[in-house]
């Protein structure tokens, strides 16, 4: 875990000053910030991991559970508080304010799944467990930055730093991946979550390389057959590729052998998340009582058995935010927002402020961190969030700014030669 001290005169963009928005002048808490993969040879790996044998992990992934069911409190009075000015960020494409209107509820494009794997090896074949969680992309300077729960990416079972095998994908479908492949590089959240498991700070912002396509939907040919899908590398960047997908045969995985010279498969660089799919603005420091649309995949059942969603499928609600606190899960400055969305999967999903349908954009403004059954009827009908104010704006500058470019093919380094 490396620790990012506390920010001192953050600096607003051009068309933030412009527009007369205001951000904090300095964050009250630090930033805690851990790598993912950390160059493109694992960045490599762990998007061959998910699509290797058509995809078959990505299929068997489940949603994620972990504190999902939380006991909340509607409070009537209290709850959270701006800690300084309220504030934007604008978001992608709607940096200059354009006007359009539509009846029906145009879901973005902007929001996906997040897949990772877990060290319990509770699977049956003794694996990782593979699992997903909800998301969306936000606004940043590189188009590369994505939103979630806190506990989709820092693992709390376990107590280590991070998820492995940590992969965002928009618009995923039973295994398809419409817009590409991106792998996580740098997590950040606050250090109040990544040490002590704050629920109030339950949130993060991973910044991810650029997208991966798969020729030939995943499925690696021989290098016989399809030789301009290889690229020729050292032997010691050969060998230093994880053991699990070198294939010294050339029986189709995504290295090889061949006339006494190595080769590795060249995925399609998809380009930049944000240039595919756009990116959510940000606002902090709201007041609570504001209606907001809630974007995610919920999966699962109701406490009464009924089975509601099968988190296929993107799904929406909506509603006006309301004060909650959850002292289960150390959280007692929450936002609720009255929804059905059963748990399982709906973790990490997008709440946005102000969205416009002909846009398809808004202001993120919550992520989805638990559901709760307030009335006890045995059926879920609120989902609570962090209250974003001016210290999750102090966790999105960290992260807002940082480069991270192509994995598509991999890289030689001089330290291996």
């Amino acid at each position: 875990m490396k620790r990012i001290l506390g920010f001192g005169g953050v600096v607003a963009t051009a068309g933030l000053l412009a527009a007369g928005l205001s951000v904090p002048a300095q964050a009250a808490n630090d930033v805690a910030s851990d790598a993912l993969a950390t160059n493109g040879l694992s960045a490599y790996a762990v998007a061959a991991y998910w699509k290797a044998n058509n995809a078959a992990n990505l299929i068997g992934a489940t949603p994620y559970n972990v504190e999902t069911k939380v006991v909340a409190k509607h409070l009537s009075k209290g709850g959270p508080s701006a800690d300084s000015k309220p504030g934007i960020v604008p978001a992608i494409g709607d940096e200059k304010k354009t006007v359009a209107k539509s009846k029906n509820v145009n879901l973005p494009k902007t929001t996906g799944k997040v897949f990772f794997t877990t060290p319990d090896g509770s699977d049956a074949d003794s694996r990782p467990d593979r699992h997903w969680c909800s998301a969306t992309s936000v606004q940043s300077a590189y188009h590369n930055l994505v939103a979630t729960a806190g506990h989709c990416v820092y693992d709390t079972e376990t107590n280590a730093a991070t998820l492995d095998n940590w992969v965002f994908i928009p618009g995923y479908y039973q295994g398809k991946t419409p817009w590409g492949v991106y792998v996580g590089k740098q997590a950040f959240t606050h250090y109040d979550y990544d040490v002590y498991e704050d629920g109030d700070r339950d949130y993060a912002f991973v910044t991810v390389y650029n997208g991966l396509k798969f020729a030939h939907d995943g499925v690696v040919r021989p290098f016989t057959d399809n030789p301009g899908g290889w690229k020729q590398v050292s032997t010691a960047t050969f060998l230093n590729f994880p053991r699990s997908f070198r294939d010294w045969d050339n029986n189709g995985t995504y290295w090889c052998k061949h006339d006494d010279k190595y080769y590795v498969w060249a995925f399609e660089d998809a380009g930049r998340l944000g240039d595919n799919v756009g990116g959510q603005g940000l606002a902090y420091n709201q007041k609570v009582g504001q209606p907001v649309f809630v974007f995610g995949y919920p999966s699962g059942s109701h406490p009464d058995g009924n089975y509601a969603y099968t988190g296929k499928t993107l799904k929406w609600s909506y509603g006006k935010t309301f004060p909650a606190s959850a002292s289960s899960i150390k959280a007692e400055e929450l936002v609720g927002v009255k929804s059905s969305f059963t748990g399982e999967g709906a973790l990490g999903s997008s709440w946005l402020l102000k969205y416009s349908n002909g846009r398809r954009l808004g202001y993120l403004n919550g992520v989805t961190i638990g559901v709760s059954d307030t009335d006890g009827n045995d059926r879920y009908d609120t989902s609570v969030s962090p209250y974003f104010d001016g210290e999750l704006y102090g966790v999105y500058s960290a992260a807002k700014n940082l480069w991270s470019g192509s994995i598509a093919v991999p890289f030689e380094s001089p330290a291996l030669h």
